[in-house]
Parts: C-alpha cells; sequence; structure tokens
C-alpha cells in the first residue's frame, strides 16, 4: 500500500512492528518500528527473534508506535483538515 493502513492499524494496537525500510514505510512509521529489508528472509527473522526474545524491546516499540499512531488519528486528521480549509477560506477572500 502506498500509505500504509495495515502499518498504521497495527501501531494504533500498540503492537511492536516489523517493518519494511522501502516505499513510504519509514515516513509513516519514524522511529515506532525495526526497519528490514523486504527482500531480506534472513533480515526479517532476526528482527522478529529480537521482539520474541526481548519483553524490553517489545515494550519499548509497543509504546512508541502507540505514539506514533496518535498523529494519524480521526480526531488530529480533522483537526488538520479544518485548518487547512480554514486557511483556503480566509485566503480566497483576500
Amino acid at each position: 500500500e502506498t500509505f500504509g493502513n495495515p502499518l498504521f492499524e497495527a501501531m494504533a494496537c500498540g503492537c511492536p512492528i516489523v517493518c519494511s525500510n522501502a516505499a513510504a514505510m519509514p515516513e509513516i512509521a519514524g522511529d515506532a518500528v525495526i526497519y528490514v529489508d523486504p527482500l531480506s528472509p534472513s533480515d526479517i527473522s532476526k528482527a522478529i527473534v529480537r521482539f520474541l526474545d526481548d519483553g524490553v524491546l517489545r515494550a519499548e516499540f509497543r509504546k512508541r508506535a502507540k505514539k506514533k499512531s496518535i498523529i494519524y488519528s480521526w480526531a488530529e486528521s480533522s483537526r488538520k483538515t479544518a485548518e487547512v480549509l480554514v486557511r483556503a477560506a480566509v485566503h480566497s477572500k483576500t
């Protein structure tokens, strides 16, 4: 996906995430995920094992994911959209 809805949904649930380092994923997820080369099974499995073996790391990335997801909430998206529409309306009157 170009936006990464499954990624966003996982972040909103507070899941620790192993994510592709390609396309828009780094822009969306920031520091809330562990990035891997999507073409490297070894890279992917190592990242998964890191989460499975390290409860502290898992908890940290759960917290990061939840925090990062807030910027994509419906409330925040609506607020930002309203700001743009108000600025456009004001600008069109001048």
